[in-house]
């Protein structure tokens, strides 16, 4: 059932992905962070009336705080990621997610993957360079300098070393509550830090509500579904197998990005989407 879990997390990831990035033509990061998080909320809290409350454990409450402001953080600078680049480039950089857990995780929650980990890692880097192989006539580091200047998917490298961490923050929020009490609660507590966030920040006024309203029902809809599958996975299996299951929404993003938006070198980023892919797998079995 993890692994069931786990994919539909993908899916329902890389639709979000995609409608992200269609609002965000015509509205700033700020604001779309926020809808994303508040029509998530609107979707996850009737939830509560049909499930149990769980009695809470002691470190609730100071996971929740310190997820809330990481994530608060992280939601803003994925928006800023597909925003300005292709998704193509930066939702790739995700991967690397697999790759700090395996630094994280031992040290937070005691969770030991084996030196396959190892291979995993190599074919995550060689996915890497070969999504900007075309740039190697710059010289051998080319693609991966390439990647380092690029805005994208230098952010969203911020976003997959954070994640690293707060993957494993939402296992001990768990443990002490239960998945979807744990879903509903953090992305409750990230959109109330958002939103003096999005009051200060946004160029755009609430208006902009009814503009592409559709779009940010289903963003928050996509959200709210994705977050509810990877925390009943991530309560029956390792956080660093059920991260790098959700990481096969890269190359869902990769082929949505080339249909919808007609990115560019889908060949190139594809064939590096599935080598990072299958450093996710090599990680998976470690």
């Amino acid at each position: 059932m993890w692994f069931f879990f786990s994919i539909l997390t993908a899916f329902f990831e890389s639709l979000k992905d995609v409608t992200s990035k269609k609002v965000l033509k015509e509205i700033d990061e700020y604001f779309v962070s926020w809808s994303l998080r508040f029509f998530s909320s609107i979707f996850l809290i009737p939830v509560l009336f049909f499930i149990e409350i769980p009695e809470l454990g002691k470190s609730f409450f100071i996971a929740l705080l310190s997820a809330g402001i990481i994530d608060s953080l992280t939601t803003v600078l994925y928006m800023k990621a597909i925003k300005y680049s292709d998704l193509s480039l930066s939702v790739p950089m995700l991967a690397f997610t697999p790759l700090f857990l395996l630094v994280s995780s031992p040290i937070m929650i005691g969770e030991f993957p084996n030196l396959s980990g190892l291979f995993g890692i190599a074919f995550i880097v060689a996915g890497s360079y070969v999504l900007n192989i075309q740039e190697k006539e710059k010289g051998y580091l080319g693609p991966i300098k390439v990647l380092l200047k690029e805005k994208g998917p230098k952010l969203m490298l911020i976003v997959a070393f954070i994640w690293g961490i707060t993957s494993n923050i939402d296992k001990i929020g768990i443990r002490n509550s239960s998945p979807i009490f744990w879903t509903v609660a953090l992305n409750f507590t990230i959109t109330m830090l958002l939103s003096p966030i999005m009051v200060s920040k946004s160029k755009n006024s609430v208006s902009f509500i009814k503009k592409n309203f559709g779009f940010k029902i289903l963003v928050g809809l996509f959200s709210a579904l994705s977050g509810i599958f990877q925390m009943m996975a991530i309560n029956i299996a390792l956080v660093s197998y059920v991260i790098s299951i959700k990481r096969t929404s890269i190359m869902m993003g990769v082929v949505f990005g080339y249909l919808i938006f007609k990115e560019r070198n889908i060949k190139e980023r594809l064939s590096g989407v599935l080598l990072m892919i299958t450093g996710v797998f090599l990680i998976t079995l470690s």
